[in-house]
């Protein structure tokens, strides 16, 4: 295969606003990845404003490292445009992409054979927390401290779960898929892993009290 410049791509936290015409209906993820495997190499620009923040929240929840992670968002996407070939008319993107975000994450660890720093795991919250107290702040930063350390005991693949289901609020259905396992594993996966969390917390908690 002749070899195709990467396009110069910008990971970027602020907001990114996309005006179009009320008359022109934006293209499908799908469609835009079957344009870029036929050659339209510039919608891999569209595709990374779409779905860059994303990536590079699930893998700075992993690696707890913003540099890192940013770097792991560019190798993504130059996968994303080296196999592009691979990419079927049937599939859907987002299964395919964090195919490929998962295979990079375990070439990271692998190489460098380190277990991942912890995530904040007040993040797994479904709901936002209301402001602490004065009073309270101190005990809120202690428990955090202790989720934290109860998150990095987990596995990585309980890790990863959680990541997937409760900060990336993938679908139970496309996590399946990732894992080549059944929805009703996945649940059972991501129930274990919080109550592992849970269990691990609060004998921290109970060492630190001693």
């Amino acid at each position: 295969m002749s070899s195709v410049p990467f396009p110069q791509l910008r990971v970027h936290s602020g907001p990114v606003l996309v005006s179009l015409p009320d008359a022109v209906e934006a293209p499908t993820d799908h469609e835009l990845m079957i344009a870029v495997r036929a050659g339209e190499i510039r919608q891999l620009g569209e595709l990374f404003e779409r779905h860059h923040r994303r990536l590079y929240s699930f893998f700075v929840r992993l690696t707890n490292q913003p540099s890192v992670s940013e770097d792991l968002v560019q190798i993504v996407f130059y996968r994303i445009l080296k196999y592009r070939h691979t990419y079927r008319d049937e599939g859907k993107f987002s299964a395919w992409f964090y195919h490929l975000a998962r295979k990079v994450a375990a070439d990271h660890f692998r190489k460098h054979a380190a277990t991942p720093a912890p995530t904040d795991p007040a993040d797994l919250h479904d709901q936002p927390a209301t402001d602490p107290q004065p009073s309270e702040q101190a005990a809120t930063a202690e428990d955090v401290t202790f989720l934290r350390s109860a998150l990095a005991r987990l596995p990585l693949e309980h890790r990863e779960v959680l990541v997937l289901s409760r900060l990336q609020h993938v679908e139970h259905k496309e996590i399946a898929r990732l894992l080549d396992c059944s929805v009703g594993a996945v649940k059972v996966r991501a129930h274990r892993a919080l109550k592992e969390l849970r269990d691990v917390y609060f004998k921290i908690r109970k060492e630190k009290a001693a």
